[in-house]
């Protein structure tokens, strides 16, 4: 049998612990809650509870979130946030949140701030002191990734490229060394010119995904090279419609341009020991130092 200190101990805990989930329930919160992309069935049951039970939710388009709603029986209050209002709803939701308001963040469809507005509305509630929660669920970007086929231990979620011609190749430049997968986001009507830029880009025979209307009927994928992709998209209509994810192989690693160290090593070798030359070197030009002391035993005749 518990002592009646470790009585009395236990009764204190356990009222401090309840007293603290009625100050949590109490406090205002601000649920970022993931919708489908697409099948209805990927509504978790923790979002639907989260959605129905909010004092109001806060959505990019609440003609499409209202249709969500009726489809899935939630009745919630519906409030419009989109990047041309964002800002101005911030006082708003704060003070509803210092109410001890629960407040629902959601985008038209998947995770919400992936590509979507909401960033500044989450900043701005965590700042003041509030509980923003996650209710993860569908996002097209990771769903894409995950049948892929391609590495996904490292990946890089570009979102939608530049529309103009210009400035969307000279980004895709500037990815093309990238060795982690990339994702990005499309619109259906600019698929087959991002494909060829693409393959401009990050060359033809570079492996990649084309994931159209995701979780839907007409869910597609296309795999090939960006070369074959991009052929394709210029022949079949049907490729450009819906919503549509691109994934693409990372760059190959390359192997290291000695040349620049070795050109250094050559002058600091005439002056310096092996082991100060090499350190010196790996410091001015980026070389590894093991492969900076390896080429500097080689230049000196050392084994």
């Amino acid at each position: 049998m518990a002592s009646r200190l470790e009585r009395t101990r236990a009764g204190s805990t356990t009222s401090a612990a309840q007293s603290s989930a009625n100050d949590a329930s109490a406090a205002g919160a601000l649920h970022v809650v993931a919708t489908p992309i697409g099948n209805l069935g990927d509504l978790t049951p923790r979002a639907r509870e989260v959605l129905a039970g909010a004092a109001l939710v806060l959505a990019e388009d609440t003609r499409r979130t209202a249709q969500l709603f009726s489809a899935c029986g939630i009745s919630a209050p519906l409030a419009s946030v989109h990047e041309h209002n964002e800002a101005a709803r911030v006082p708003e939701i704060l003070e509803r949140l210092g109410r001890g308001e629960q407040l629902a963040l959601v985008s038209d469809a998947g995770t919400p701030l992936v590509s979507d507005p909401g960033y500044r509305i989450v900043r701005a509630a965590a700042q003041a002191g509030f509980r923003v929660l996650a209710v993860p669920g569908a996002c097209a970007a990771v769903a894409a990734l995950s049948i892929a086929g391609l590495a996904s231990d490292r990946f890089l979620f570009e979102g939608f490229l530049p529309a103009k011609d210009a400035a969307r190749r000279t980004r895709l430049r500037e990815l093309a060394i990238q060795q982690q997968t990339l994702i990005f986001y499309e619109a259906p009507q600019r698929l087959a010119r991002t494909l060829e830029d693409l393959a401009a880009a990050f060359t033809p025979a570079r492996e990649a995904l084309v994931a159209r209307e995701l979780t839907k009927l007409f869910e597609t994928a296309y795999r090939g090279t960006l070369a074959e992709l991009a052929r394709r998209a210029g022949q079949d209509a049907d490729m450009q419609r819906g919503e549509i994810v691109i994934v693409v192989a990372g760059a190959a690693e390359r192997e290291p341009d000695d040349g620049e160290a070795r050109r250094v090593l050559e002058i600091l070798l005439r002056e310096l020991p092996v082991r100060q030359a090499a350190d010196l070197a790996a410091q001015l030009t980026g070389t590894a130092p093991n492969q900076a002391y390896k080429l500097a035993l080689q230049l000196s005749g050392q084994r």
